[in-house]
């Protein structure tokens, strides 16, 4: 697939690199040279250095026979217009763009083929508040994931000891809950991965990945760690984009805390949330934390837009006392370097993010793509197609299904229902399927089961 990314960031630069080991055709442009030297260093891709909303530029980076635009520069205005004129002029077929100003995304009728033809339109703040408000639900959690609309889950979770599963083997998950059914997909032993069998047995600091229906994911949990109580107090750090709509998302089910140096931000705040208490002062002043009582917070979560400022008031609410810290961490590198540690889960915006423009780039029906464990695995959702003649999954049994080394179908969701996925559990056509993939340079293959043969067309 021959793919333009507009935006040498953190977001573009992370998208280059996982589509580049995939055997695609890609064009990186933006305006720093330096950041285009760099990825083209470490990357087999062509680098244009120039605003990507110039047709000429467009047509440099080879917008007259491109496949797919994805827009994700800093600006908003520069994402909208170049994929205007990639459609004007180029008739690119999808377009891309990440948009991340409110007053755009709430105007009805904006974004299409007669306005502005922007056929997806991707808003990292909308994406990492929701991942973070799937981990406050879920206490002790490291990574909580949605498909087909929420009917099922995938959640990672660290294994602890005294938890009734860990020394034991996986087939006893039946034995300890009869009536819950679940999968587990992967496990991580010292950052090594593992694909689980019957026989596998679970130890404890193993990095758990199942899959279940949403209304069993508490009781799965509680089958390999101690179940955290429900967080009732939260304390957010920066009141930018994803600190409001966080506290705006969870405001009406817990006592939230936004901490903000801006005075005009604050005063912003204070007008557009309900019942947040928003306080104005540096979440690195520890008499602050001290005087809001921090050690009785359940959740502090260090949302700015500066890696280190996040880390020291991560690590300065942890030693006052709060019960779990979350950080957004930009930064790659710093992601591994902390988890795990005194801060409980680094967030990277840009994994969350990925995922989202993934599902729009790989072939065959795929509807959902998450990142994990920073890139190095994927969890898909695909819809089977066809029949038993013209489709390589259609008909046949899960245990019959070609997958390729490292992969697992942990669950089909058949219209309302919710199937963990068992060696004679036969897959029909319409069938969501998830899969769980610890080595993603197989991810073609994955692709090709799922596209029909020409007899389906």
């Amino acid at each position: 697939m021959k793919i333009i990314i507009l935006g040498a960031g953190q977001v573009g630069g992370s998208l280059a690199e996982h589509l580049a080991s995939e055997a695609n055709d890609i064009t990186v442009v933006d305006t720093d040279g330096d950041r285009l030297r760099d990825l083209g260093d470490r990357l087999d891709i062509r680098t244009i250095q120039g605003k990507g909303s110039y047709p000429t530029v467009l047509r440099q980076a080879g917008a007259d026979d491109a496949d797919m635009l994805v827009a994700v520069t800093n600006s908003d205005e520069t994402n909208m217009i170049a994929c205007q004129v990639a459609y004007t002029l180029f008739n690119t077929p999808t377009k891309i763009a990440r948009v991340r100003e409110a007053a755009y995304l709430t105007r009805a009728g904006l974004f299409c083929n007669e306005a502005i033809p922007v056929d997806v339109l991707i808003s990292p703040e909308q994406v990492v508040t929701n991942y973070i408000k799937r981990l406050i639900e879920y206490p002790g959690a490291l990574q909580v994931l949605d498909f087909a609309d929420g009917k099922a889950q995938l959640v990672g979770i660290r294994a602890y000891y005294g938890g009734p599963l860990v020394g034991q083997q996986l087939k006893q998950i039946r034995e300890h809950m009869p009536n819950i059914d679940t999968r587990v997909a992967a496990i991580y032993r010292r950052d090594r991965p593992i694909i689980p069998q019957g026989d596998t047995v679970i130890e404890a600091d193993d990095e758990v990945f199942f899959i279940a229906a949403r209304s069993h994911i508490r009781a799965v949990m509680s089958e390999l760690r101690r179940l955290d109580d429900s967080y009732r107090r939260v304390v957010i750090a920066g009141g930018g984009h994803i600190g409001e709509r966080l506290a705006e998302a969870i405001e009406s089910r817990y006592q939230v805390k936004i901490i903000e140096m801006n005075p005009a931000r604050c005063r912003y705040l204070s007008d557009t949330l309900e019942s947040t208490i928003v306080l104005q002062g540096s979440a690195s002043d520890r008499d602050l934390l001290v005087e809001e009582n921090i050690s009785d917070a359940d959740i502090f979560l260090a949302l700015t837009n500066d890696d280190e400022a996040n880390i020291m008031s991560s690590l300065l609410a942890k030693r006052l006392g709060a019960r779990k810290v979350m950080s957004l961490i930009s930064n790659p590198a710093y992601v591994d370097l902390i988890q795990g540690g005194e801060i409980d889960i680094a967030i990277s915006p840009q994994q969350a993010t990925i995922g989202t423009l993934l599902t729009h780039v790989r072939r065959g029906d795929i509807v959902a793509v998450h990142s994990l464990r920073r890139g190095a695995a994927e969890a898909i959702e695909a819809i089977a197609h066809g029949d038993a003649k013209s489709s390589k999954v259609v008909g046949r049994k899960v245990a019959d299904v070609p997958l390729p080394p490292g992969t697992t179908i942990g669950a089909i969701i058949r219209d309302e229902e919710v199937l963990i996925a068992h060696g004679n559990t036969q897959i029909e056509s319409g069938d969501h399927i998830l899969l769980f993939l610890i080595d993603k340079k197989h991810i073609r293959d994955v692709e090709r089961l799922f596209q029909a043969g020409l007899t389906f067309f």
